[in-house]
């Protein structure tokens, strides 16, 4: 949860001051809820009598398509709820507010003291008379590039907002339409980054490590995972179906990983790679937790792709442990942050092996090491592995 909006009880007499405030003492404050509870609460202290609002916000993120801040009277900090992509085709959208602005409309006002059988009948104008209200006012709030948002507010004062409180209101939303937009792009640049490259290496790309050949070395465990047969499958099945497919099976593996401190760098094609930095404590530990409940994953995926006739899904995971180098490669203009190493290319060996050893999951001996007294290893022998001039002594974990 947020920190609680920095309220400093002046009392402010005019509209500039809500603007001066807006514009100049908000800078260091990261949250956008946080700045619009304390709006709320200073358009109150001028006398515009605001006892519900809301704010509503489209953003770029894999999972929602928007969020709702709402502040209603006595809160101190406003609600946020995420909304979910199929919002649009919900009865509750197509009969708000929210549609008409959608469609275009540049303002929607209702009378709550009206008899509703006289008004528009949206949900949450019954919702709000319940509570009290009686007068509500929807605007879009327009970003760059056409970008349309929407704020409204609503009153319990008798006859409703009046025409000053309305053009105090509007005088508002231009500076909180430019607040608003540089919170939601610095989140929209952060979500970006931990989407498609994680959460620990968009920490440093945001911190400034963008340069071509930057990095540092890193310890840790490797975890490289890639599908069988997927050439096969990919031939075989419709285009959304093996879209579908491999989701399913980068959820079952990737939830795990998350869950158990690690990160994954990259997905390639069907394969993914994800480290375990041995700087976080039982790492290597961690990393066969996060295989176990992954294996369980795969063979509850596998029951319900064969309820609809679908091949059931196998794969192979190479684990080794070994100094890594972690940053940025690339060409000039096109950078990847990832790792690169001696102890990645032992793992991706590790990883085709397990076809020819008819095993799930190899470890390296030196990975063995640090987990052999709390799991349950089989080990296999010694191997040759291409690239490396040492046979390497190998282990399987089934658990």
């Amino acid at each position: 949860m947020n920190a609680p909006p920095k309220i400093d009880h002046i009392t402010a007499h005019s509209d500039s001051d809500i603007l001066h405030w807006l514009t100049n003492d908000t800078r260091d404050e990261r949250f956008l809820d946080n700045i619009f509870a304390e709006l709320c609460f200073r358009l109150q202290r001028t006398g515009i009598p605001v006892k519900r609002a809301t704010l509503h916000f489209m953003i770029l993120h894999p999972q929602w398509l928007g969020s709702r801040m709402m502040w209603t009277d006595g809160m101190r900090e406003a609600e946020l709820r995420r909304v979910d992509y199929d919002i649009r085709e919900r009865s509750e959208f197509v009969d708000s507010p929210a549609n008409e602005l959608n469609d275009g409309a540049t303002e929607v006002r209702e009378n709550l003291e009206r008899d509703p059988s006289l008004s528009r009948k949206h949900a949450v104008y019954d919702e709000m008379r319940a509570r009290g209200l009686t007068d509500y006012v929807a605007w879009p709030m327009y970003h760059t590039f056409g970008k349309r948002h929407m704020v409204t507010f609503a009153t319990d004062r008798p006859g409703g907002f009046d025409d000053a409180h309305i053009a105090d209101l509007l005088k508002v939303l231009p500076v909180l339409a430019l607040v608003s937009e540089i919170r939601i792009k610095n989140r929209l640049a952060r979500t970006l980054l931990e989407t498609y490259v994680g959460s620990h290496a968009s920490e440093l790309i945001l911190a400034g490590a963008t340069r071509r050949g930057t990095g540092t070395t890193v310890r840790a465990a490797i975890m490289i995972c890639d599908l069988r047969d997927f050439t096969r499958i990919s031939d075989n099945w419709p285009r959304d179906d093996v879209i579908d497919l491999l989701n399913g099976y980068f959820d079952a593996m990737s939830e795990p990983i998350a869950r158990h401190g690690g990160e994954i760098l990259k997905f390639i094609g069907d394969g993914l790679l994800a480290i375990f930095p041995l700087s976080e404590p039982q790492a290597c530990g961690n990393l066969l937790h996060a295989v176990t409940e992954a294996r369980q994953a795969m063979i509850a995926l596998n029951e319900k792709n064969g309820e609809t006739g679908r091949a059931p899904l196998n794969y192979g995971i190479g684990v080794h442990v070994g100094d890594v180098m972690y940053g940025n490669i690339g060409s000039r203009t096109r950078l990847d942050f990832t790792v690169i190493g001696p102890a990645v290319n032992m793992a991706a060996r590790l990883e085709t092996l397990t076809k020819q050893l008819g095993r799930t999951v190899l470890l390296s001996r030196a990975f063995a090491d640090f987990v052999e007294n709390e799991f349950d290893l089989e080990r296999v022998g010694e191997f040759s592995v291409r690239g490396f001039n040492d046979p390497i002594e190998l282990f399987a974990y089934h658990g």
